[in-house]
């Protein structure tokens, strides 16, 4: 194989974040910094929110748990959300001691149904949280209104949107609170790392107290020149919090993020085309009063209609030198969650055919053209009715 692979979900790091990285590790401050502090603020600016609105955090997953936690949401409750999602989303629910309850997807969006969600409302129900896939808002109107008229609270699952609007509001502003990822795949990266966003700032006052052990001041607050302070525990806290090297890399992507959004576009609309007249099913168009964030280009392989099935496509793909992923495995196929909550891949046929059926293809602003087209041309000798 003379080209190199092209590794999927390759981050695209500049000389800028390089060197931040190094003033950060000069200054001999890694910890949370002035660096995150800038990082947070950055990141309210772009959601149109307060710097009290937001806290920065070592992942998505911490966001979600904390979000949880923040909402009250604990043992006996129930949180309504997606079984097409990163284990994460329902491992976070029951930290806190409360179950998942799934309600299956759209079978065009990948998104949560909101047509069912009302079927799966129960007195002991606490919250919605809706996971915008692929970067594709879900029906954020028909949620919310579910939620007022039950009094549930709503965590936006974002970690595949943090660019997406919906009806002009940005993901993570419309429900109590957004989670956000920043893992080397995501659109914006960290590395790892995280961000809460929260409509009322007292809840993020919170959440910022547990996320560094349940203390009343960080680090930073207490080293500072100005003064040793000393610390409180008020709270039964985790170590959550992200680092100023997290952030010093985070400043940088923010800054380039319409530029990632742009590419990432543009890749997607060369795929939309190169492969309309293929027999994999692409992604649904998006609406036009939402904005998508192009987080994952997902084809799906039906084996009847492409002659091959999508284990025996990948395994194509990656012997042409293309790395690809599978964005997921629907919840109720895994044996954990059958095993202690009972779950079945039949209680959610569209989610669980979707996961049997779906590829990612490398979607990154790193990709040259020659690289798209590679990836394109693998696709199609990837398949026997093509090849």
């Amino acid at each position: 194989m003379s080209d190199p692979f092209i590794v999927f979900g390759a981050p695209d790091i500049g000389d800028d974040e390089i060197r931040e990285v190094l003033a950060t590790m000069q200054s001999g401050w890694l910890g949370t910094g002035p660096r995150v502090a800038a990082f947070e603020a950055q990141f309210a600016d772009f959601k149109g929110a307060g710097t009290d609105q937001v806290a920065a955090v070592n992942s998505c997953t911490a966001a979600l748990h904390l979000s949880l936690l923040a909402a009250r949401v604990g043992e006996g409750d129930e949180v309504i959300t997606s079984p097409l999602t990163f284990c994460a989303t329902v491992n976070a629910i029951l930290h806190v001691g409360a179950t998942p309850v799934l309600v299956d997807v759209d079978p065009l969006t990948m998104n949560i149904d909101p047509a069912h969600i009302e079927e799966k409302i129960s007195s002991r129900t606490k919250a919605l949280l809706p996971v915008h896939f692929a970067g594709l808002p879900c029906a954020m109107s028909e949620i919310d209104d579910i939620a007022k008229q039950h009094q549930l609270a709503v965590i936006e699952d974002c970690a595949h949107a943090v660019e997406a609007t919906y009806r002009g509001r940005p993901t993570g502003t419309l429900g109590d609170f957004g989670c956000f990822s920043f893992y080397a795949t995501k659109n914006v990266t960290t590395g790892e790392g995280g961000m809460v966003l929260a409509r009322d700032p007292e809840q993020i006052g919170r959440i910022k107290t547990l996320a560094l052990h349940g203390m009343t001041r960080d680090a930073w607050k207490r080293f500072s020149d100005d003064g040793y302070k000393h610390y409180q525990v008020v709270e039964r806290g985790f170590k959550y919090n992200m680092m100023d090297l997290q952030a010093a890399i985070g400043l940088h992507q923010l800054k380039r993020i319409e530029d990632g959004w742009t590419r990432r576009q543009a890749i997607w609309q060369r795929y939309e085309v190169a492969l309309a007249d293929l027999p994999v099913i692409r992604p649904v168009e998006p609406p036009a009063y939402v904005r998508h964030s192009y987080h994952l280009y997902t084809v799906l392989i039906d084996e009847a209609r492409c002659g091959v099935s999508r284990d025996a496509f990948m395994a194509r793909m990656t012997a042409e030198g293309i790395g690809v992923g599978v964005h997921y495995l629907a919840l109720p196929e895994h044996p954990y969650y059958q095993q202690h909550l009972g779950w079945h891949p039949d209680d959610t046929p569209y989610a669980t055919a979707i996961g049997r059926q779906t590829v990612s293809l490398p979607l990154s602003p790193k990709l040259s053209d020659a690289e798209v087209g590679r990836v394109i041309d693998a696709v199609t000798r990837s398949l026997p009715t093509c090849a």
